[in-house]
């Protein structure tokens, strides 16, 4: 790909990931620190919701979930991980560590979903899907399979971005369509992971499939 517009995508996709993270933090913070429009959605729970205790797990999920994606877009940028290996490697295990937090955090929260039981279970798919996707890109940097660690690491990456597709489809179908709720957090949810198994499948196609990224990625590590 051309690498005009390689850097046109990551910058984009910089953008975006600014955009979110300070709209999240205002939106969860400043403007509704205890969750109160989130939580009157919640009805017919199914455990009992301990909301003080959930309040501080929701806060720590959402702040390492920002630096897992601030994390991740800066060993994504080329400068990094070809000219500061150290920098890149260091990163690379605060990236671990947020996303098993993450993972662990929405564990916690995952019986309480918004929706039920089927959310329930989407978010814990979720949650093993991204870490053996990041367990498998640790895997494989440490075998020196370069491509592969990368590969994953735009699997694992994508997750990320999980809550801003919920936000986006819970518009398109609660706002826009009309439909209830719950059901259009159900389907926005279950939509999310489909939008990232796209998504992932359409990055690495683009630019770790027999593109000019795939040997200049495979040139450094060689030198």
């Amino acid at each position: 790909m051309n690498k005009s517009i390689h850097k046109l995508l990551y910058r984009s996709m910089i953008l975006i990931s600014g955009i979110f993270i300070v709209w999240t933090v205002l939106n969860n913070f400043i403007f509704d620190p205890n969750a109160v429009s989130f939580l009157s959605h919640k009805t017919h729970l199914n455990h009992p919701l301990d909301v003080h205790a959930w309040l501080n797990v929701l806060h720590i999920h959402i702040t390492f979930a920002c630096l897992a994606l601030i994390s991740g877009a800066i060993n994504f940028a080329t400068r990094i991980w070809r000219d500061n290996r150290k920098l890149h490697r260091g990163n690379g295990y605060a990236y671990l560590l947020c996303v098993f937090i993450v993972c662990g955090t929405s564990g916690y929260m995952a019986p309480t979903a918004t929706g039920g039981t089927i959310d329930s279970i989407a978010f814990n798919l979720m949650n093993m899907l991204w870490m053996a996707t990041t367990a498998t890109a640790f895997i494989q940097i440490k075998r020196k399979r370069v491509i592969s660690h990368r590969t994953w690491m735009v699997r694992s990456y994508v997750f990320c971005f999980t809550n801003l597709w919920i936000h986006v489809l819970m518009f398109v179908y609660s706002f826009l369509i009309g439909i209830a709720y719950n059901l259009s957090y159900t389907m926005s949810v279950y939509g999310s992971i489909v939008l990232n198994a796209v998504i992932s499948s359409i990055v690495i196609r683009l630019f770790l499939t027999n593109s000019r990224d795939t040997h200049e990625i495979l040139l450094s590590h060689s030198q």
